[in-house]
């Protein structure tokens, strides 16, 4: 099976390797140099068409900007005429859900973006989901199939974290922060599980909502703690939020502001599926003993 990612970053890299060693066959389009993309053909983002028209799986990573979602504002027509297109897959982001108060929110939660980069995303999944089969490329039993929605897995993923991008590199880099916020939780979810979880989706032609976040969301000074621990290491001072708050960037006071519990419970029911690391901690010894191989 051809599987074109539109994004071949962080996280399509990791779903690339899974797929290929799977044996898909796989392209990924990028703006610029990609290292690490071994069997992946690369194509130029504005040169994707004939490989949309090859795909029979199309999964979509880049986040929108003003403008929209720069897949669907490109390639929307050849999208829906695609003729061998039989599953779509985007990835979104926990933080449609906004602020719960601590509190769980589900799969079956309503969003309720509270940032204008969280509310870009929601208008973003409406969009790939408002996607529609026209009878352009592929042929039909009857005409009442000639055009219906196409079936889309809108994957939202909690913090990313995995080799190269977690608090033991934030520590060794001396940028890792001891914040103490008292009853404030993130989800985190380790890059290896979302390439797991992405590709069990597409073997079965999955579609809806799926939450991809570890079973226990942790405050971020437990973390940081546990991964001064592994490197043997002090953590550094802890600092009060409304001390840290001072220097933080805009954008990273908006992860802040958000205090949430995100279950996947119906996600792991559904694909069939466990995390490999479901917790932080499984997650930063994995990564530790990547490190020492």
């Amino acid at each position: 099976m051809n599987l074109l990612i539109f994004g071949l970053g962080y996280t399509g890299r990791a779903i690339a390797a899974a797929a290929l060693a799977q044996g898909h066959s796989v392209s990924a389009t990028t703006r610029g140099a990609v290292a690490d993309a071994p069997g992946v053909t690369l194509l130029p983002f504005n040169r994707a068409l004939a490989a949309i028209e090859g795909a029979d799986y199309i999964i979509a990573t880049a986040a929108p900007d003003e403008h929209g979602d720069p897949v669907l504002a490109r390639y929307r027509a050849g999208l829906e005429a695609a003729p061998k297109l039989r599953w779509l897959g985007y990835l979104s982001t926990t933080g449609v859900y906004g602020d719960a108060g601590g509190a769980w929110v589900d799969e079956t939660t309503t969003p309720n973006p509270s940032a204008q980069r969280t509310r870009r995303r929601v208008a973003a999944e409406w969009a790939w989901q408002r996607l529609t089969r026209s009878d352009a490329g592929a042929q039909f039993a009857d005409d009442a199939e000639a055009d219906r929605a196409l079936g889309i897995a809108i994957f939202r993923l909690a913090g990313i974290y995995g080799p190269g991008r977690s608090m033991l590199d934030d520590l060794r880099a001396g940028e890792g922060r001891h914040i103490i916020k008292p009853g404030h939780l993130f989800g985190r979810i380790h890059r290896d599980d979302i390439a797991a979880g992405v590709l069990a989706a597409m073997d079965r032609e999955s579609n809806g909502i799926f939450n991809f976040s570890d079973d226990e969301p942790a405050a971020s000074a437990d973390v940081i703690c546990e991964a001064a621990r592994l490197l043997g290491v002090e953590p550094p001072p802890p600092v009060p939020f409304a001390e840290a708050e001072k220097t933080m960037s805009p954008m990273a006071r908006s992860f802040w502001a958000d205090n949430r519990k995100v279950s996947a419970e119906i996600t792991k029911r559904k694909l069939g599926i466990s995390w490999k690391y479901p917790t932080y901690r499984e997650g930063l010894r994995a990564i530790l003993g990547e490190k020492s191989k």
